[in-house]
């Protein structure tokens, strides 16, 4: 009983707690006037914490490691599923850029612009600290907790599959509406490996290279568009 306690409190959480975070994070006027490494060091901590509690609810909870996602796969799988993300998102982000500049797809809001590194130190910031903890702490706490959780709670790997995937979009509430539902798809799009194979490696690599690519050249290319928008 206090193991299924636990196991919940952590897992509401995750679904609930961090969108209101994310909302308030959204209202704060004072995020928008911090350094942007101040702002990247103040992500990681903040992932990092929760990714901490995260491995105490999965001691609380009675569960294995392995449960959670945190089990070796063969080379070959890591490497088919790891390319095919990542080529399957940044195909996916690519469109949406382009849909974005034509009008088809909504501008992203200010704090994505904001968070975007604009010289090299902030690239090595967003690359080396921001990008490896979000693969981390991400896809450990949504497609291995939250997506193990749930499929314990409702005897289904497909709903878990889904609402783990609505949850990290949720938590995305800062990207407004648009940020949301590509959050979502891409936690669908990355827990997917997570399903068949039962190890998160995958997941985590292609996540660090979406973001990678995020940081370090889709991004520049949106600040550019927007510079040029507005010139």
């Amino acid at each position: 009983m206090i193991q299924r306690a636990a196991e919940m409190a952590f897992a509401v959480l995750l679904a609930a707690g961090i969108p209101l975070i994310s909302w308030m994070t959204v209202r704060d006027p004072q995020i928008r006037t911090l350094p942007r490494r101040a702002l990247y060091a103040s992500a990681a901590l903040s992932e990092w914490i929760f990714a901490v509690l995260g491995l105490a609810a999965v001691k609380a909870a009675g569960l294995r490691l392995s449960e959670v996602g945190l089990r070796g796969i063969a080379m070959p799988a890591f490497a088919f599923w790891t390319l095919a993300l990542a080529a399957a998102s940044a195909a996916g982000l690519g469109l949406l850029l382009l849909l974005e500049q034509r009008g088809l797809w909504p501008d992203e809001p200010e704090l994505v612009y904001l968070l975007m590194p604009r010289t090299p130190a902030e690239k090595a910031w967003a690359l080396l600290l921001v990008a490896p903890t979000a693969a981390l702490a991400e896809e450990f706490l949504y497609r291995g907790y939250l997506l193990t959780v749930i499929a314990h709670a409702l005897h289904s790997v497909g709903w878990a599959w889904g609402l783990s995937s609505v949850a990290f979009g949720l938590a995305h509430l800062y990207q407004r509406p648009n940020g949301m539902i590509r959050a979502a798809a891409l936690g669908a799009l990355l827990g997917w490996p997570v399903v068949r194979t039962g190890s998160l490696y995958p997941a985590m690599a292609a996540h660090f290279l979406i973001d990678a690519v995020a940081f370090g050249w889709l991004g520049p290319r949106m600040l550019k568009s927007e510079i040029s928008a507005q010139g």
